[in-house]
């Protein structure tokens, strides 16, 4: 079996891993790949979507596995382009893919299917975006289209509202779009994440990521400093709940609108004590949390995202490992407001009871690993208690160093 996978972060490094311990052992390509991706995925020479297309098409590639969001609604859509040429993709059209593309769109969605989430509305100025907030804090502000996991914004009060509403209108940091303001919903966050063909659905590993950037969710937003994983996050009542209340109304609601899914959907939710509520679908798998999911899914992932893309959903093919998955975040200097490269990563070589996603590296000169970007390295550790998992995974985290390194020392045992 030929795959091929889209994207170059840890959460794509993670996809490539598990694919490439799947029995059947395929062959695996990459676009555009990062140097780490590189080792397990053989890299693609082109430079675009048509040419990638073209190329997976005369390589007679068996499946298109979409990681990267971004180019899941680039141009005609990767999902799109593979369906025209007849190349089975584990990844949605850009029509269903709106609802992670477009925030606006999602927050009509679940309110025609009677979806529990926050109240919100929908601004196209500033003027407009400072009348839906009327004085009210805290307020929730989230940019309409896709941004990189930072388009969005708690805001406590007047000033900090202010200094977000003037990147998206003033400087457009994201380039032109609307905006959302939402009421602020509070509660513990869980992800839920499902693999859905069509009209049928697994659900995966739930996992909590962490946002803030310093200990004891002090700091700014980012796009995660870390996550836990297990199927023992929540109870079984709750997730039934979850199951019943959002997961089903969802998978209906794209049939009855006709918009096709075939692949990973994310739920991010929060627990309101009136009940879980959605606050964002994701068209993909989350990151860091597919860092910490991966090493938790056992069989023939591979096998089953293919069966998946052509349509047969074989739940038979994966289980789920009963135990804890916790991945903590090693970030550069500067994240998230900067980002600094080029500093050597010391550290790897020693550790043996931790996996090691990269997402922010490259080769430097002499072939040392080197940071390329702000999250730099994913580190995950399992154990059949969460206790064990966060003490393997906090471990092995000291012990990888380079200038500037950031990291928090408490995830997984924040929260619980």
């Amino acid at each position: 079996m030929k795959i091929l996978v889209v994207g170059k972060g840890g959460r794509e490094h993670a996809l490539v891993r598990a694919l490439a311990e799947s029995p059947g052992q395929p062959e695996l390509f990459c676009f555009p790949g990062s140097d780490a991706i590189r080792e397990l995925a053989k890299p693609v020479p082109v430079n675009g979507l048509t040419s990638l297309i073209a190329w997976m098409k005369a390589n007679a590639i068996d499946l298109c596995v979409a990681g990267e969001e971004s180019y899941l609604v680039t141009g005609e859509g990767l999902a799109n382009l593979c369906e025209r040429e007849g190349i089975p993709c584990w990844g949605p059209p850009k029509q269903s893919a709106q609802l992670e593309a477009s925030k606006e769109f999602a927050k009509e969605f679940l309110l025609r299917h009677h979806i529990p989430t926050a109240k919100a509305s929908a601004s196209g100025t500033l003027k407009e975006a400072r009348s839906a907030i009327g004085g009210v804090y805290p307020t929730v502000l989230k940019f309409d289209g896709l941004a990189a996991g930072k388009g969005v914004a708690v805001c406590p009060d007047a000033e900090s509202a202010e200094r977000f509403l003037h990147e998206i209108f003033v400087e457009q940091r994201f380039g032109e779009g609307r905006l959302l303001v939402e009421e602020c919903l509070v509660g513990p966050e869980v992800s839920i994440f499902a693999a859905i063909v069509d009209d049928r659905y697994q659900i995966f590993t739930p996992a909590r990521d962490y946002k803030r950037a310093r200990d004891g969710d002090e700091g700014p937003n980012t796009g995660g400093m870390g996550a836990v994983a297990s199927r023992k996050l929540i109870d079984e009542k709750l997730l039934a709940r979850i199951e019943q209340e959002i997961v089903q109304p969802t998978v209906a609601g794209l049939r009855a609108d006709g918009l096709p899914y075939r692949g990973f959907l994310y739920f991010g939710l929060m627990l309101t004590p009136d009940g879980p509520k959605v606050i964002e679908y994701n068209c993909r798998f989350g990151d860091p949390e597919c860092q910490a999911v991966m090493p938790l899914v056992k069989g023939d992932l591979a096998g089953f995202c293919l069966a998946g893309a052509k349509g047969d959903l074989q739940e038979s093919l994966i289980r789920f490992d009963e135990g804890w998955s916790v991945c903590v975040t090693l970030a550069s200097a500067g994240y998230p407001e900067t980002s600094r490269s080029g500093d050597v990563i010391k550290g790897l070589n020693d550790l043996h009871d931790a996996r090691v996603y990269h997402a922010g590296t490259k080769h430097g000169p002499d072939g040392l690993w080197v940071t390329n970007g702000g999250r730099v390295l994913s580190i995950v550790s399992t154990g059949g208690t969460r206790e064990m998992a966060v003490t393997r995974a906090h471990q092995a985290a000291g012990q990888v160093q380079f200038a500037g390194v950031q990291r928090r020392h408490d995830i997984g045992i924040l929260n619980f």
